[in-house]
């Protein structure tokens, strides 16, 4: 078992970039989802309410992000410094304090995406805990959906393949890391593994929605509901929540590369029961 793929989402639901290799942090991987997009009340916007956030690109540069559209160009975005407006924003059922992005962020956004947006970055990685029916007090996320890492594998979405008509990328579905050289679905059953030295606990099934019927690159769903109406069927969770992937939480920091060896620490019996 080696990683195969490592991949870098600086901004939330913006596109996403292919790493060889990476720095982990005890919140994520190192500049994954520290941006987020948000409208006028702070609440956090995704593909689900914006399909065409898929179009924008983002490159984590040195003292900031340039975000870049195919019609609107690009802008660079430094980091907001102590000063930066701070306000209240929403990632689900959490609410916690961001860095406003400088206006100029929010004027390119709002070109691009057709609504009044704003950029925020999340300067306080000790802000955001994660859900405590799967973490420790200790553990911390970015704006992800809820945990800080996702991993996928290669024999799960090869054996999802078989099933589609028109088969699908791995980037439909988002992950950080991506594994290579399982059986499909063996990571149902585990509950740490070890890359580069670096234990991550195993902790929740990943329930997908809507967003992976969309292309990654623009947005546009097919008109067969696909892949989640396959997954629906013998890919679902104890709660009826299609599956794909595993969410995962680093024990350590360090640095992981393409390539890297999977070590299984502990298994147990299939999380999605």
């Amino acid at each position: 078992m080696k990683v195969t793929a490592i991949y870098r989402y600086p901004v939330k639901s913006l596109r996403g970039t292919a790493l060889k290799e990476t720095q982990v942090e005890r919140i994520g991987l190192a500049g994954d989802r520290r941006w987020m997009v948000v409208d006028a009340d702070g609440r956090f916007q995704t593909i689900r309410e914006s399909p065409v956030m898929t179009q924008i690109g983002v490159a984590l540069e040195q003292g900031g992000i340039t975000l870049s559209h195919p019609a609107v160009g690009h802008v660079f975005v430094p980091l907001p410094d102590v000063a930066a407006p701070r306000r209240t924003v929403r990632v689900w059922h959490d609410t916690l304090e961001a860095v406003e992005a400088a206006p100029e962020a929010g004027t390119f956004l709002s070109k691009a995406l057709g609504f009044n947006a704003r950029l925020v970055y999340m300067a306080d990685v000790e802000s955001r805990p994660v859900d405590p029916t799967y973490g420790s007090p200790e553990d911390r996320t970015s704006f992800a959906d809820g945990f800080p890492v996702l991993i996928t594998t290669t024999a799960s979405l090869d054996d999802l393949n078989t099933k589609l008509t028109h088969p699908i990328d791995m980037n439909r579905f988002r992950p950080n890391i991506v594994i290579d050289g399982t059986l499909p679905w063996a990571e149902d059953e585990w509950r740490v593994i070890e890359i580069a030295g670096i234990p991550f606990r195993i902790v929740k099934p990943c329930g997908r929605c809507i967003v992976v019927t969309r292309d990654a690159m623009t947005g546009v769903a097919g008109d067969d509901q696909e892949p989640l109406r396959t997954l629906s069927r013998y890919r679902r969770s104890a709660a009826g929540k299609p599956i794909f992937g595993q969410n995962v939480i680093p024990d350590a920091i360090g640095a992981i590369s393409v390539g890297d060896a999977v070590k299984i620490v502990e298994t147990g019996p299939s999380n999605l029961l």
